[in-house]
């Protein structure tokens, strides 16, 4: 069987690795296997810092709702269960940006939903 040298294929992945590695600090983004540690491990703080996003906006979000509404004498989760049994569909985003830049419709949100 023919050997079969690995130059190319390893100089691409090498080439690749460091690439992904640029603007990391010292030798993490010089050196090809402290380059490839710091690689693997900002892939997987990436990842999981997507799923982590995605509950930190939804805090945010209640949090701003909470807000608004206990201004209006009502508390979240009251408000919560209101809207959900008079049928409004309105997700925590939308309801937070109401809350932020208008405030009379978020009343007369609170208005509809206690009759």
């Amino acid at each position: 069987m023919v050997r079969i040298k690995r130059g190319n294929t390893a100089k691409f992945k090498r080439k690749a690795v460091l690439k992904i590695a640029k603007g990391f600090r010292g030798a993490h983004s010089k050196l090809f296997r402290i380059a490839n540690q710091q690689v693997m491990k900002s892939l997987k703080y990436a990842y999981v810092g997507r799923k982590q996003r995605k509950r930190n906006f939804r805090k945010l979000w209640i949090v701003r709702i909470n807000t608004a509404i206990r201004n209006n004498n009502m508390t979240y989760s009251h408000f919560i269960h209101l809207l959900k049994s008079s049928n409004i569909a309105l997700n925590r985003k939308m309801l937070s940006q109401i809350a932020i830049r208008d405030n009379a419709c978020l009343k007369s949100i609170i208005e509809n939903i206690k009759k």
